[in-house]
């Protein structure tokens, strides 16, 4: 035999706010199913049994419970702050690579490499580093036509 379920005690605010979620304004996408795990632990069910009625990981309801009770119901249906690094380059970088790839290529050349691109933003010292992968990404975002034989790149 398991353990005895311990339901989650709500307040009556937290109940009545979470039970007019999905009816009220827009939400982000987790944030009402977070609010009806809560709302089915509440009512006593187990996070496994919730787990297959909504169709989520038992990890995932049970980190929700774990949130709720330690942080409070912002915190819970929220999304936290996810790890990652600052971008590389601001918008006047990004507006001299994709001016340095729009010059006719140099000789030799129908268009520019990326490779030679990347190494060529190094030696005028647009950017400190670039790697060929790095400038096809800002490239990608840009209206460089790939191609144009007079300029554009070669992606590859």
């Amino acid at each position: 035999m398991g353990r005895p379920i311990t339901p989650l005690l709500l307040s009556a605010t937290d109940r009545t706010t979470l039970e007019s979620l999905p009816r009220k304004g827009r939400h982000a996408g987790r944030t009402v199913p977070r609010g009806r795990v809560l709302l089915r632990l509440a009512d006593g069910v187990s996070g496994y049994k919730v787990a297959a009625e909504l169709g989520c990981c038992v990890q995932t309801v049970y980190q929700v419970r774990r949130r709720y009770a330690q942080q409070g119901l912002a915190t819970a249906l929220g999304e936290a702050s996810r790890s990652g690094g600052p971008r590389c380059f601001d918008g006047a970088a990004r507006a001299a690579l994709t001016a340095l790839a729009c010059t006719p290529a140099p000789t030799g050349h129908s268009r520019w490499p990326l490779r030679l691109l990347a190494d060529k933003a190094v030696e005028l010292c647009l950017v400190a580093t670039i790697s060929h992968e790095t400038m096809g990404q800002v490239l990608k975002k840009t209206r460089c036509s790939p191609t144009a034989s007079s300029t554009g790149v070669w992606a590859r």
